[in-house]
């Protein structure tokens, strides 16, 4: 009887020892979140319903309650580390400076992040679609921000829409609107990655305004002979209604991230809103022409007051992101805007090129 009980104490030993060390060697690594947000990376020694025993390599073993488990997902070794440090997916690396990916907010998982012009919150409604507020210092103007994603069987291939709409909020009781349509292509991982964005922007001030803007009917005109002399006749007057501030443009969008280290990324943003036509009125000018025999007045040419506007802009956001844990991180952006702008008057073409920079700073949180 003795030695039946010490088989079977030993048998017992032999196996939970070798269950441990399985456990141990196995190589899987996973993320657990608890519900104060404090995250810890390593391996599963043992879940026995109640509490993890988990291997990492800063602390060593950890029990944790499985009440203050708020998610446990793997990592992927590949992609999620970097010279044997954890690089982490939060919820920032859906974002660049402004543009963002096809990587989705997941549900439940918020952010903000605060410009130098103002304050942003997205939140993650749905598994692929998120909700955010944008808005200035002053709330005007302020935009609504959605963002749906669409994943494929490729991890590293991801599709997504966006949609901005916006209003001029107090300026102009808010008669002003705008927005900006796109659709997106991302490809890579969450922490080193590259998208395309193709989209179409429009903005209306809502000013519009009968003035001054008066004008003759543009032509030619041959001289009048009454009561035995020539004189310049006088066309049928004009006015025009100006609609002040709008415009139409398609924008591309070429931006990516690629991390340096634990704690640091590399962004760059680039916007190219080019294409956008619109008519200006400016000065008219008026030609008039004598016979050079006579010295009569022989025509009077009345130009067209209105001037085509060609402009096409760059803008350029190369920045780094420094990243403290998976609930904060601060991004420094050297941007500037590179453009060029045509104007054709009186079938001339006279071309303006600028620059000029709009650094930024930002400030990511999680809540």
């Amino acid at each position: 009887m003795k030695n039946l009980c010490l088989f079977l104490i030993l048998t017992c030993a032999y196996f939970t020892n070798a269950q441990v060390v399985k456990q141990d060697g196995d190589t899987l690594k996973y993320l657990i979140v608890r519900n104060n947000g404090i995250e810890y990376v390593g391996q599963i020694l043992s879940d026995d319903g109640r509490e993890l025993l988990i291997m990492t390599q800063q602390l060593g073993r950890i029990y944790i309650p499985k009440s203050e488990v708020k998610s446990i997902s793997k990592v992927d070794e590949s992609t999620d580390y970097k010279a044997g440090e954890y690089l982490g997916q939060g919820v920032f690396t859906t974002r660049y400076q402004f543009t963002t990916n096809a990587f989705p907010i997941k549900k439940g998982e918020n952010y903000a992040l605060i410009n130098l012009y103002g304050p942003e919150v997205h939140f993650g409604v749905l598994p692929n679609l998120s909700v955010g507020i944008m808005a200035t210092w002053i709330a005007s103007p302020i935009a609504l921000a959605l963002k749906y994603t669409i994943p494929t069987q490729n991890p590293k291939l991801n599709f997504g829409l966006g949609t901005i709409m916006a209003s001029s909020g107090y300026f102009n009781q808010a008669k002003g609107y705008g927005g900006l349509h796109w659709g997106m292509a991302t490809y890579g991982t969450r922490r080193s990655n590259a998208t395309l964005s193709l989209g179409y922007g429009y903005f209306n001030s809502g000013f519009s305004f009968t003035s001054q803007n008066s004008y003759y009917q543009p032509g030619t005109y041959a001289a009048v002979f009454s009561q035995g002399a020539y004189s310049f006749p006088i066309p049928e007057m004009l006015t025009y209604e100006n609609k002040v501030g709008s415009f139409k443009t398609p924008i591309v969008g070429v931006s990516g991230i690629t991390a340096v280290g634990k704690k640091a990324s590399f962004i760059w943003d680039v916007m190219i809103i080019g294409g956008n036509k619109r008519t200006i009125f400016t000065d008219q000018q008026i030609q008039y022409f004598y016979d050079p025999n006579t010295g009569q007045p022989s025509s009077v040419v009345y130009n067209d007051p209105f001037v085509e506007v060609k402009s096409t802009n760059i803008v350029i956001m190369p920045g780094m992101r420094f990243q403290k844990d998976q609930n904060r991180a601060f991004q420094v952006t050297l941007a500037g805007v590179i453009g060029r702008r045509e104007e054709t008057v009186n079938y001339q073409l006279e071309v303006n090129q600028y620059s000029f920079p709009i650094p930024m700073l930002s400030w990511f949180y999680k809540f």
